[in-house]
């Protein structure tokens, strides 16, 4: 897996769900809001426990999830 700092995947957490550390904030829940239309201020003010740098790092991580690439048998 790629190096990010902010983001924990456990099993016990979320079932093992990509989150923020230290919360159980998805990343798909910040990708969810987002592509509805959830500008960062309003992510933000609704989820006092992110930082602006979760926002970046979600964005980051979901874009290295689509571009990694799995070889099936």
């Amino acid at each position: 897996m790629a190096p990010f700092e902010r983001i924990a995947v456990d099993p016990a957490i979320m079932r093992g769900q990509p989150c923020i550390k230290g919360t159980r904030i998805t990343v798909a829940s910040i990708l969810g809001m987002l592509g509805k239309g959830h500008t960062r201020e309003r992510i933000l003010k609704g989820y006092p426990d992110l930082k602006p740098e979760d926002i970046d790092e979600a964005l980051a991580y979901a874009s290295w999830r689509m571009t990694e690439s799995e070889v099936h048998a």
